[in-house]
């Protein structure tokens, strides 16, 4: 092994962010937008910041080309708090909502959601290990369903959907953290999608969560009011101070995947990255990745080693040559290459000449 070079960062989140975005983030940090002062030390109130909040929802609504009846709101509490404002939101005392049961993350969303009402898991993978994602035709899908919960990309276990699914009238509801901007979607089929920022965006704490208007008013009185979706809405996001420099930070991302030609030109890139680690790891058996082919997530590619006692080996070796946080999920182990929106070409071609070269030295 040569010196290890630069560091290529493969953590599933914070993950890494353009570096030209950072050096633009640091020049504002003393005086942003010739205030004379920082962000950070900005009334959320001023008008320049008003500004700000408006341009990056009409950079989210263009790059997804959002239709019209759906609204943006910005939240705090990260993607793991909508797991209770969302039945609190959307979901009528005693009502019924769906869960499709994934991996780690969809479990933990089923766990919080059944606090507050009858959770029906329609579909899950869990006898085969979370290896895939269970066809839409057997969902075991009922009009008594408000609306159903799927987490489209599961960074814990390498699943993804492969499509945006049809459940007919039944609202979906999709939580996007991981794969967020990094892929066209088809909005017809969802009701509201919420995203931390912490992946392909920028900070983490910020959540972006898009929402039909057909869904909106539909709060419990218990509701707090910060985290009312129509209440926010209807005062513009500034009921509480908003997170107001994880915002900036997204709306300079939101520049850079303009840049990069957009959410059509990342998917494209997305793909071809995780195909590149994908074909490293079916050459032989010394590696082996648990989620079947057809279900592979391109975001959060997840393998192991065979001999699993070469684990330990293979991240000590990996962080010495550059190719930091390859550790696997603490509910999953084994390894995972997160490639997000950000990770540039370089870094996956770095870390593919490492596989080849360890599997040529211990397999």
């Amino acid at each position: 092994m040569g010196s290890p070079g630069p560091t290529h960062n493969f953590a599933a989140g914070p993950a890494t962010m353009p570096p030209e975005v950072l050096e633009r983030a640091r020049a504002s940090l003393v005086d942003w937008r010739g205030l004379g002062h920082s962000l950070l030390e900005a009334p959320f109130t001023c008008d320049e910041f008003r500004a700000l909040m408006d341009t990056t929802r009409n950079q989210i609504r263009t790059a997804l080309a959002l239709p019209d009846h759906y609204h943006i709101l910005f939240f705090q509490g990260g993607a793991s708090a909508q797991f209770s404002l969302i039945p609190l939101n959307l979901l009528p005392p005693h009502a019924t909502a769906g869960y499709v049961e994934t991996g780690h993350w969809s479990a933990r969303a089923i766990e919080e959601g059944q606090r507050y009402g009858p959770a029906l898991v329609v579909a899950s993978s869990r006898d085969t290990g979370f290896d895939r994602i269970p066809p839409v035709s057997q969902w075991t899908l009922t009009e008594k369903i408000r609306y159903c919960h799927i987490t489209p990309n599961e960074t814990a276990n390498g699943v993804q959907f492969q499509s945006d699914p049809d459940c007919g009238s039944i609202p979906l509801v999709a939580d996007m953290t991981s794969e967020f901007l990094s892929r066209p979607i088809d909005f017809q089929h969802y009701g509201m999608i919420y995203a931390g920022t912490q992946k392909n965006l920028g900070p983490t704490g910020l959540v972006i969560a898009i929402i039909r208007d057909d869904l909106l008013g539909n709060a419990r009185p218990e509701t707090p009011t910060v985290f009312n979706y129509q209440l926010q809405l209807e005062q513009h996001n500034r009921i509480n101070t908003p997170l107001m420099f994880a915002i900036y930070l997204t709306h300079l991302m939101l520049d850079w995947l303009e840049t990069q030609g957009g959410v059509k030109a990342v998917h494209i890139r997305n793909r071809s990255q995780s195909q590149s680690v994908y074909r490293v790891i079916d050459e032989d058996d010394f590696y082996r990745c648990p989620a079947i082919s057809e279900h592979r997530s391109i975001m959060n590619v997840c393998f192991g080693i065979k001999d699993a006692h070469l684990t330990q080996r293979f991240l000590a070796e990996a962080s010495a040559s550059g190719l930091a946080n390859l550790a696997g999920h603490s509910h999953s182990g084994g390894l995972r290459a997160s490639l997000y929106n950000a990770q540039p070409d370089l870094a996956v071609t770095a870390l593919t000449s490492f596989m080849d070269d360890f599997r040529r030295r211990y397999g």
